[in-house]
């Protein structure tokens, strides 16, 4: 059901039945942390199987450029893109079984394990010296704007190439200023009260064409609940209560390449 339809339906209901739904508001939803997956948000591929119409992935509609909640299936167009809330960052290391040896997750790696400073660069890749992959990962927790207006909260990783965008992303954060309006001291938001658009943009080179993401300012949250909703959720996740679906990391698509790196 579409976000347009289930909207529609929500303001047909009559107001006896809404008052009793709201009365039992939460009932049969209190889930632990643990049972629940923090989607991601990622951009489709060309050999993305929620493209292929044959594939269980599939959603229709969607197309290259495309964004996509990976647990409800909801897409933005590449070109309108989302509003999202960040509200925390991380860096991960992941390692990862080689895909010519059948490929897999295997885990995290704490940053401060030494066993980081012993890696080894073969080609577009950095080796641990398990001969798994080393795979960098920058994590956004995010509240993510549906097509009802609701805010979500969800996972936007960038690995390899994508870096140089979440980087430049974490310097505008950190260089956008407000005004006080009581002292006129210049101060930095907290990035929980900051909304930024998501779009993608087509990259290319000799070994094929993908898209990335690309990030702009919106402006700062229009209302007090929703910082705190923001907040909120940052607080769990410094917490430790919430945390991405280790089912949701993947490697690196393998199928284009660019600065000896590969691409979202």
């Amino acid at each position: 059901m579409s976000n347009a339809v289930a909207t529609k339906q929500n303001a047909e209901l009559s107001t006896d039945l809404m008052d009793d739904i709201l009365e039992f508001a939460g009932e049969g939803a209190a889930f632990g942390a643990d049972e629940m997956q923090i989607p991601f948000v990622r951009a489709l591929q060309a050999l993305s199987p929620q493209l292929g119409k044959k594939k269980p992935e599939y959603i229709e509609g969607a197309e290259q450029g495309d964004l996509f909640n990976t647990v409800t299936g909801e897409v933005w167009k590449g070109d309108d893109g989302v509003t999202i809330i960040p509200c925390y960052q991380t860096t991960k290391y992941l390692e990862f079984t080689p895909r010519d040896q059948g490929g897999g997750f295997r885990g995290e790696i704490n940053p401060t394990d030494p066993i980081l400073q012993r890696t080894s660069r073969q080609g577009s890749k950095e080796i641990l010296p398990t001969g798994n992959e080393l795979v960098k990962s920058d994590q956004h927790f995010c509240l993510v704007m549906s097509g009802d207006g609701a805010f979500q909260p969800a996972v936007i990783d960038m690995k390899s190439t994508q870096l140089k965008v979440s980087r430049r992303w974490k310097t505008q954060i950190a260089m956008q200023k407000i005004k006080h309006p009581k002292t006129g001291v210049m101060v930095v938001p907290p990035l929980f009260a900051t909304m930024w658009k998501i779009t993608t943009v087509e990259e290319s080179n000799d070994q094929g064409t993908w898209f990335t993401p690309s990030v702009e300012k919106v402006g700062l949250v229009q209302t007090r609940d929703l910082m705190l909703e923001a907040k909120a959720f940052r607080d769990s996740v410094v917490a430790g209560e919430v945390k991405a679906a280790s089912e949701g990391v993947v490697p690196p698509s393998p199928s284009v390449q660019q600065d000896d790196d590969i691409p979202f």
